[in-house]
């Protein structure tokens, strides 16, 4: 009987109690923290798309149609510079060299220890960023705004909210 225990125990795979994860990763988690980003992003979307339409005949109604095709495109960018964090991340195992460590402990915890982790994770950001300004351009420009009213207001959605807490070192939260 005891045997059959352990062996059912083997088969149940592993159990991961005390799991840290990354700030960047949370993108990527389905969780409950998710009934807070989503409508503080929506609201922040619509607030920087209303003060980048300033001056557009309908802008109410633009943003009243148009912010969640931002607000899901500022998304997909998000999840393109965590794709980014997490290749970089897992790139470093099979390197083994001295700073591979470091460098994808900074990476996941706080980049500001590396000087390599830090120039990654403003290169995600900036990635993002420039996905959002292309994302957004391209959702304002088929909702018939001008060529350079879309690009006005796809650069400030762009500065506004690219993924900063990106930067976030997760160590905080973990004290």
């Amino acid at each position: 009987m005891r045997s059959s225990r352990r062996e059912s125990r083997r088969h149940r795979g592993p159990a991961l109690y005390n799991v840290l994860f990354p700030v960047w990763l949370v993108v990527w988690l389905p969780s409950w923290l998710w009934l807070l980003l989503i409508p503080a992003n929506y609201l922040i979307d619509r607030i920087v798309l209303w003060w980048g339409l300033k001056g557009v005949d309908g802008r109410g109604d633009l943003c009243r149609r148009h912010t969640w095709k931002v607000c899901l495109a500022g998304f997909a960018a998000d999840f393109v510079g965590s794709a980014l964090l997490l290749a970089c991340f897992l790139a470093c195992d099979p390197i083994g060299a001295d700073w591979a460590p470091d460098f994808s402990y900074a990476l996941c915890f706080n980049p500001f220890l590396h000087p390599l982790a830090l120039s990654v994770t403003v290169g995600a950001i900036a990635l993002s960023g420039v996905l959002i300004y292309v994302l957004d351009g391209v959702v304002l420009r088929k909702a018939g705004i001008e060529k350079d009213m879309a690009k006005r207001a796809a650069l400030r959605l762009a500065f506004v909210t690219a993924p900063y807490l990106f930067l976030l070192p997760s160590a905080l939260l973990y004290r």
